[in-house]
């Protein structure tokens, strides 16, 4: 260990006052020469309750053998995690996005607490990943993200399928296109084992998004949970947390605005998930880096879609690992220009250096597809854009990839929760055309700014996907797709126009012109607004009710301060 690198750990563990606490580490199993060592967090958000962070228990051994071989000593701590997709629907989903600031303070307090030097956290499903990654920015802390990886496709009927199938065929049985029983041969074989969900949804983009932040080392997320090589990854990713530690290098050296838009551009670039609006927000808030919506859409306007993923496209997560990774998508990038390659990461190389050091492990085969060539993009533009206007003029996120409609006007279908509008779709009282509003679903409405994917995979099963828009203040699985508008900001628990909405009123999106509005006249909307009134609030006591009353908008990433929350009031 370097004589000039400063250890937290040794104002807990070292002198005679100190005994004490020396004791009760002995009593856990940590001898003098564990404690002599740097002591290195092990943050696993390891849960039994879904597959995609069933296996971070075994990868975190191996993570600890990596920590250990490099001369520092591992200290394993739990975390919480919440299922999208199995609360996906239900009262529970209000509990997901809270749970990224829980984990995140949780992920925190350990680290303060017990005078940790360094931090390897082990993530999963989506909330998990932005949590982490806000804490290391948070503390500031040598260390690194490890993604557990990808889950297998499930094979149903000669095709690879994923959850999102199986979303969508509820809405195909509904509608009597397939039989229960067949729904149920898909549900038992879709999600064949560990890992989280396998297209470019929130997961898969997160975990893209945050190598290319840099901090978690490239091409280690891709690497599926099953696949024989992850031990050895998580091996590599502890030994570089010691060697951040060693070194001194810190997140604050590498977390920039430039990092911000190349994790932008990878978002862009994979079709990937309008989650990732909110999460970069909040990760760049815990860094004090400025990002607002605009650059998510300047970014957006300039960089292409050309990784064939799901759900726009064809592919799943671990096509994009056989066909070279993030590696080979950053490289086609940086050839455009579109890229900033001399950012730092966790390692110590630049973004550039990382990903052609990775061409030798992970080379393009002949004749891939799924990365096309910048030459013939999926579409010219990237995959996500930023909508305003008077039902959103603090903004509002639309996922273009895989959808070709630029404009939609229709009659507005009004409902106040998720579930009074999975019964309007459930009883088929949605007409082609149709614009499916569901407000009082936003942070502080919810609370917890509900994800729509069983709305939004309903009607894709029907067969309305195209035929008709939604447009909420809530959010949208990484999985959803057509012309779905969501993060509207203000939200209507704060007065937002979308509550001024009443069933009928024309809604007009355009996303060429990049608005939302509404055929009112400005009179008759100036009275909607001034006879608009509070709703009570429906969180149950404890950590809803405290969210509900400290979160701010979407359109700054939805994070906690007593400060943004009165100032949306």
């Amino acid at each position: 260990m370097s004589s000039g690198v400063d250890l937290p750990s040794r104002r807990l563990v070292v002198g005679r006052e100190r005994a004490a606490a020396r004791a009760m580490l002995k009593g856990a199993g940590f001898d003098d020469a564990a404690l002599a060592r740097p002591l290195i967090g092990v943050a696993s958000t390891w849960i039994e309750t879904m597959p995609c962070n069933l296996g971070l228990r075994r990868l975190a051994e191996h993570v600890k053998q990596g920590i250990r071989d490099a001369g520092a000593t591992p200290m394993e701590f739990n975390t919480i995690a919440i299922s999208d997709g199995v609360a996906m629907g239900t009262q529970g989903m209000k509990a997901s996005l809270v749970s990224r600031e829980v984990i995140a303070d949780s992920i925190e307090l350990v680290c303060r607490g017990h005078l940790l030097d360094g931090l390897v956290a082990l993530v999963g499903c989506d909330k998990t990943i932005p949590a982490a990654a806000m804490a290391l920015a948070r503390l500031d802390l040598p260390g690194c993200l490890l993604y557990g990886g990808s889950i297998q496709p499930g094979r149903f009927r000669g095709r690879d399928v994923t959850v999102i199938d199986v979303f969508e065929a509820i809405g195909s049985a509904e509608a009597g296109r397939i039989t229960d029983d067949e729904l149920r041969q898909l549900e038992d074989v879709a999600c064949p084992g560990a890992g989280a969900c396998g297209g470019q949804f929130t997961a898969n983009t997160m975990a893209m998004a945050v190598e290319l932040l840099g901090v978690a080392p490239l091409q280690t997320g891709g690497v599926a949970a099953v696949d024989p090589a992850k031990p050895a990854v998580a091996a590599q990713v502890g030994r570089q947390a010691v060697e951040m530690v060693q070194s001194g290098r810190r997140p604050s050296s590498y977390l920039n605005g430039a990092a911000f838009h190349n994790a932008i551009a990878g978002v862009m670039a994979s079709g990937g998930s309008t989650n990732a609006v909110l999460h970069l927000l909040a990760i760049a808030d815990e860094a004090g880096v400025a990002l607002d919506l605009e650059d998510f859409d300047q970014v957006s306007r300039r960089t292409p879609w050309l990784a064939d993923l799901r759900p726009g496209g064809r592919y799943n997560a671990v096509d994009l690992t056989r066909a070279g990774g993030v590696a080979l998508l950053v490289r086609r990038l940086l050839a455009a220009g579109l890229m900033d390659g001399a950012c730092g990461t966790c390692t110590g190389q630049t973004l550039a250096e990382a990903a052609q050091r990775a061409e030798a492990d992970w080379p393009e085969p002949a004749g891939q597809d799924v990365v096309r060539p910048l030459a013939s993009p999926l579409q010219a533009t990237g995959g996500t854009v930023i909508l305003r206007g008077a039902l959103a003029p603090d903004g509002a996120v639309l996922k273009v990839a895989g959808h070709e409609r630029r404009t939609h006007r229709g009659p507005a279908r009004v409902f106040d929760s998720e579930e009074e509008g999975m019964a309007a779709v459930s009883a088929r009282r949605i007409n082609p055309g149709d614009v499916v509003v569901i407000r009082y679903e936003g942070p502080r409405g919810g609370p917890g700014m509900r994800e729509m994917l069983g709305i939004t995979g309903a009607l894709v099963g029907q067969g309305l996907g195209e035929a008709v828009a939604l447009l909420t203040d809530g959010r949208f699985s990484g999985a959803t797709h057509g012309l779905m508008i969501g993060h509207v900001a203000p939200e209507a628990a704060v007065g937002g126009p979308i509550a001024w909405l009443r069933d009928g009123d024309t809604v007009t999106i355009d996303v060429d012109l990049r608005t939302v509005g509404v055929d009112i006249s400005p009179g008759e909307w100036a009275s909607r607004r001034r006879a608009w009134r509070p709703t009570p609030s429906s969180a149950p006591r404890g950590a809803l009710a405290r969210y509900a009353q400290l979160v701010g908008s979407a359109s700054r990433g939805a994070v906690l301060s007593g400060d943004r929350a009165a100032a949306d009031g």
